[in-house]
C-alpha cells in the first residue's frame, strides 16, 4: 500500500459569497435576546468560514447606534455600530452593510462574534464561528498504526486510531490514551474551542533533553455529537512531532489549526 496521503480538500468558497441560512439563529447578551431570526445569511468575509448576517428587522432587544465609521470588509463596505441591550453597551459590536456590498446583504447586520455572550443554531450552542455548510468533519475508525516521536523520544505507539478528516485541514490521528507515554507529557492549561468538535478538555506539552515543546497534543473528552468517536482520545499536531503512519514517516504540513 502507498504511503499515507498528506493531501486534503481545499476550501473552495470565494470571499464575498452569500447564501441563505436554513436554521433559526439567535444571539444573547446577559440572557437577553439580541436577535431571533429564521432569515439569516451566511457571508464569507474570508475563505475559511462564514459569518452570520442578520436582518435589522429581526433585532429583538438589541439597539444599534451608528459610530459614523465605515470600513471595507471582505464582502464590501460596512458601517460600524455600537450595540445596546438593556444596560449593556458593546462598542463597535456590529457592522451594517452599505452600498457596494452584495444586494442580499442590504438591511442586514453582521455582529462581532465575541461581542455576544451566546449564539444558537436552533437550540444548539455554537462556538467560535458559524459552521460552514461546505465543510465536512468525519471521524473514522482506522486500522492504520501510528507512532509519535519527538527529539528521538517515542511518545505514542498505537496499533489503530481514529482519523479525523476536516475540510481545509490535514488529517488528525486520535489515539487511545493507553498507547501514549503519559509520563513524558506535561499538562497544559490551554483550552481551545472548535465549532465542529467542541471544547478541548486537555492539552499537553513535552520537555525533552534539548527543548521544550508547548501544546503538542490535545483531547476532547466531550466532543460534539458529530465527532463522538474522538471522545477521550488524544491527537498530536502533525506539524510539531514526527509522525509515522503504518511504519512510514508522514511529511509535516504547513502550520494550521487543530
Amino acid at each position: 500500500m502507498a504511503a499515507e496521503s498528506v493531501l486534503h480538500p481545499s476550501l473552495i468558497v470565494p470571499i464575498g459569497h452569500v447564501e441563505p441560512v436554513p436554521r433559526r439563529i439567535r444571539g444573547l447578551i446577559d440572557g437577553r435576546v439580541v436577535f431571533d431570526t429564521r432569515r439569516a445569511l451566511y457571508v464569507w468575509e474570508w475563505q475559511a468560514y462564514p459569518q452570520f448576517s442578520i436582518p435589522v428587522e429581526d433585532l429583538a432587544e438589541g439597539v444599534l447606534v451608528d459610530d459614523k465609521h465605515m470600513e471595507q470588509l471582505g464582502a464590501g463596505p460596512a458601517h460600524r455600530h455600537t450595540l445596546r441591550v438593556g444596560p449593556e453597551v458593546r462598542a463597535g459590536a456590529a457592522w451594517v452593510w452599505g452600498e457596494g456590498a452584495p444586494g442580499l446583504l442590504h438591511d442586514t447586520v453582521r455582529f462581532e462574534w465575541e461581542a455576544l455572550d451566546d449564539w444558537f443554531e436552533e437550540d444548539e450552542p455554537v462556538f467560535v464561528h458559524p459552521r460552514s455548510p461546505y465543510s465536512r468533519v468525519d471521524a473514522l475508525r482506522s486500522s492504520s498504526s501510528v507512532r509519535v516521536e519527538l527529539d528521538g523520544v517515542v511518545l505514542a505507539e498505537a496499533p489503530h486510531c481514529v482519523k479525523l478528516f476536516e475540510t481545509g485541514l490535514p488529517t488528525r490521528y486520535y489515539l487511545d490514551r493507553t498507547t501514549i507515554d503519559r509520563t513524558r507529557l506535561r499538562h497544559s492549561d490551554t483550552v481551545t474551542r472548535c465549532p465542529y468538535k467542541g471544547t478541548t478538555s486537555a492539552y499537553w506539552s513535552f520537555d525533552s533533553d534539548t527543548a521544550s515543546h508547548e501544546d503538542i497534543a490535545w483531547a476532547y473528552d466531550f466532543p460534539t455529537i458529530h465527532t463522538n468517536r474522538i471522545a477521550g482520545l488524544t491527537a498530536f499536531y502533525n506539524e510539531r512531532v514526527d509522525l509515522y503512519v503504518d511504519g512510514l514517516p508522514l511529511p509535516k504540513p504547513a502550520q494550521t489549526g487543530q
